[in-house]
């Protein structure tokens, strides 16, 4: 892999995803395609983004294009492959050969038929029972070597923190759609998280709680605290102070 493009990819490209791309759902769908482009020096890379909210229930947050989300359906379709794999054990999964590879036979099958040869599937830290994974497929086999998953595992670390916020507003919503809501609200809930942590010197997570409790005690959604929360700073610098108590 070329030094330059693995320099530039993790640093400068996912810094002007990170500008650019206020929404959640928009910047992960930006970062499958830059994943996939960047990591395609030989030959084309598809990129997908699997959450799964239980063990039975998976679904493509984002993919790079129709076939690496076709590739993930497959895997959902059959029940096991790279990607479910990778989840379950937490440890990235790598498919050097589809034609020679012994494992998840009827699915390497399937796959074998839409020209998929090279797989590479990293699971992403999100704590708690949520969890999710980064797939990658390419048509050659052997592409993906030690300095192409070096840059994998910075782009699947980038798709984690994004998630992580989603998924711990989430955490008590019965439905994808609840996901889904707050994933557009990241950017509001992100400002506040980061109000509070400087308001009580406290973590990320702190901050979190903190919020998580004002906006129970108060009965409103996280995200509609968190715009107050935003917009009362922006008015009066000396806004509303949340403690731990």
């Amino acid at each position: 892999m070329d030094d330059s493009s693995t320099t530039r990819a993790p640093w400068a490209q996912l810094q002007d995803l990170l500008v650019h791309h206020e929404d959640v759902q928009d910047f992960l769908s930006e970062l499958a395609v830059l994943t996939a482009s960047s990591l395609s020096l030989r030959g084309t890379t598809y990129c997908g983004i699997t959450f799964q909210r239980s063990r039975d229930h998976q679904f493509t947050v984002a993919s790079s294009d129709s076939e690496a989300l076709q590739m993930d359906e497959l895997q959902y379709a059959f029940g096991d492959g790279p990607c479910l794999h990778a989840i379950r054990i937490q440890a990235e999964v790598h498919v050097r050969n589809a034609a020679t590879d012994s494992r998840w036979p009827e699915y390497m099958d399937c796959i074998r038929n839409y020209g998929i040869r090279s797989m590479y599937a990293v699971p992403l830290k999100l704590g708690g029972h949520a969890k999710a994974a980064m797939n990658l497929y390419a048509k050659s086999p052997d592409v993906f070597d030690e300095d192409f998953r070096r840059v994998a595992q910075t782009y699947a670390a980038e798709a984690s923190q994004a998630l992580l916020l989603a998924v711990r507003v989430s955490q008590h919503a019965a439905t994808v759609e609840d996901l889904q809501g707050v994933l557009a609200s990241r950017t509001t809930i992100d400002l506040a998280v980061g109000i509070i942590m400087g308001q009580n010197s406290c973590t990320q997570q702190e901050a979190f709680d903190i919020l998580r409790r004002a906006s129970n005690s108060r009965n409103v959604k996280v995200r509609v605290l968190a715009g107050e929360i935003v917009e009362r700073l922006n008015g009066e610098p000396a806004a509303t102070h949340f403690t731990e108590g």
